[in-house]
């Protein structure tokens, strides 16, 4: 029989987060059943459960920042035992049989990889996620959290740590590179913090010089006020790789214009409108304009293993499960420095 948890959810897109119960299915030949200790609050979430990336089934459960122990395995696990400290990101499943899936590369699987919510599991029911009680994943898409990163801090690497790893190793940031990060929010003082520890020269592009302090705390060696007249002007051919990690509207040719010659600017954020693009931006200088979400299990396991070597953690804020819809409105107002977290005991 399924097994009954605590969660808290909503019961439509207007509907504040409220305690209910839901149904994780059997633990399966190949599933693992974690007992979730934090959650933490990605901008996703709330974009999501308030129906801005379009319609989902109700009641839904969000969260794919997602740490725990593991409390039972079915009979044909192999790689957790029960006992294990362990994590799951923003996917739990995919066909496993396309070429993407067969190569590693399960975040980009044909019939689309299982969301850890609001996405079609194998059993037919609708993935619900994190703030809950308890989660049953298939051991696959269950990652080994490193013993020497601070256990209430964890859960934002799932998301916003692989989030920025991933484009950063894959356009070859390290010694004699400069990058520069746009926004230094819950994904942008991640990107500082791995570039930084990979060897880059690091400056922060934000619209004020409210976080100028912090940056330079996390390594950044300098943090440049993007509001300021003429600020990016002056950064002309300056970067070998941008990380835009801002989720609205930005004048990408402005940013262009501070890449070197061949260097590339990556978004991560995810703006709801259309970003436009001078084409004459990029052929001048043979420039590149990326987009990054995620990535593969194998490449999650290698950034959490990154930032256990070097004491690498996202900078937190703990809250009860009661405060969520607080924490909503305060991340709307950036109001939050720079993840918060969900003490699911409190659930």
């Amino acid at each position: 029989m399924p097994t009954i948890v605590k969660a808290y959810g909503a019961h439509s897109a207007t509907d504040k987060l409220v305690p209910l119960e839901i149904e994780r299915r059997d633990v399966g030949p190949h599933d693992v059943m974690i007992a979730i200790r934090y959650a933490g609050v990605c901008h996703s979430d709330i974009h999501t459960i308030r129906g801005e990336w379009g319609p989902i089934a109700y009641p839904q459960v969000v969260g794919h920042e997602i740490v725990g122990e593991v409390t039972e395995i079915g009979a044909e696990v192999a790689s957790h035992s029960v006992g294990d400290r362990v994590g799951v990101g923003c996917m739990v499943n995919s066909c496993g049989q396309c070429s993407y899936c067969l190569d590693g590369n399960e975040h980009y699987c044909e019939k689309g990889a299982i969301d850890t919510y609001t996405a079609t599991d194998v059993d037919g029911t609708i993935t619900q996620g994190g703030y809950a009680t308890h989660v049953v994943v298939d051991e696959g898409f269950v990652l080994r959290m490193p013993e020497s990163i601070p256990y209430e801090q964890a859960a934002p690497l799932l998301c916003a740590g692989i989030t920025t790893y991933s484009p950063l190793a894959r356009w070859g940031t390290g010694p004699g590179t400069k990058v520069a990060v746009v926004g230094m929010g819950g994904l942008g003082h991640m990107a500082v913090k791995i570039a930084v520890a990979m060897g880059a020269d690091v400056t922060v592009l934000s619209r004020t010089l409210s976080k100028r302090d912090d940056a330079l705390a996390f390594g950044a060696t300098a943090h440049i006020a993007t509001g300021e007249e003429g600020a990016l002007r002056e950064l002309k051919r300056s970067f070998d790789l941008i990380i835009n990690t801002v989720s609205a509207p930005l004048d990408m040719n402005a940013y262009l214009a501070t890449l070197k010659p061949q260097g590339t600017l990556v978004n991560v954020g995810a703006p709801p409108e259309p970003l436009p693009v001078q084409v004459f931006s990029l052929i001048g200088g043979g420039k590149s304009f990326a987009g990054s979400n995620i990535g593969s299990i194998k490449e999650t396991q290698e950034m959490l293993d990154f930032c256990a070597e070097h004491s690498i953690a996202p900078e937190t804020e703990l809250i009860p499960a009661d405060a969520i819809n607080e924490a909503y409105d305060r991340v709307l107002s950036s109001d939050v420095r720079y993840r918060f977290v969900i003490d699911t005991a409190t659930i």
